[in-house]
């Protein structure tokens, strides 16, 4: 059972790790229109994809990591991506240097929870709308959300 659980977790975080490279390749070669072009009002473009997930990944992400470590039973936060978008004006941003935080903040936290013994994928929290979660569930959630930017950008 252990040996799964680790081949699991492996898993998990070989498919966060290709995320950034899966979006570089998505997007080359796209002109700056069709980066910042989106299919309606509620759908972010590409740019807004990419400024979302390294936000989400710095201030979303990297903090419930840092806190289901560090604290007993923690209460984290929901990222309104939708609300920070409009405040940051995503589509205004630099493609570039927005995927090159996300590729640095990704890898941060790959590298962190790779280092980490297995048991530790236990911890619990309590996520904002969502209800109790281990650092585990919390790696499939991070799958689950990339995976539904990727379909929106290949």
């Amino acid at each position: 059972m252990e040996t799964r659980r680790v081949l699991d977790i492996d898993a998990l975080l070989d498919h966060l790790a290709r995320t950034p490279e899966t979006i570089a390749g998505a997007v080359a070669g796209l002109s700056d229109s069709d980066l910042r072009r989106k299919k309606s009002v509620a759908d972010f473009s590409v740019v807004e994809n990419v400024c979302h997930l390294r936000d989400l990944e710095i201030e979303g992400y990297a903090v419930r990591i840092n806190r289901i470590l560090a604290e007993d039973e923690p209460a984290l936060a929901d990222f309104d991506g939708g609300k920070i978008a409009s405040e940051r004006d995503y589509n205004s941003q630099n493609l570039s240097s927005a995927l090159g935080a996300f590729v640095t903040a990704r890898s941060n936290n790959i590298n962190r929870m790779r280092q980490l013994e297995p048991e530790r994928f236990e911890r619990t929290a309590t996520l904002e709308g969502v209800g109790r979660i281990s650092l585990k569930d919390l790696l499939s959630l991070m799958r689950e959300h990339d995976d539904g930017h990727l379909q929106t950008l290949i």
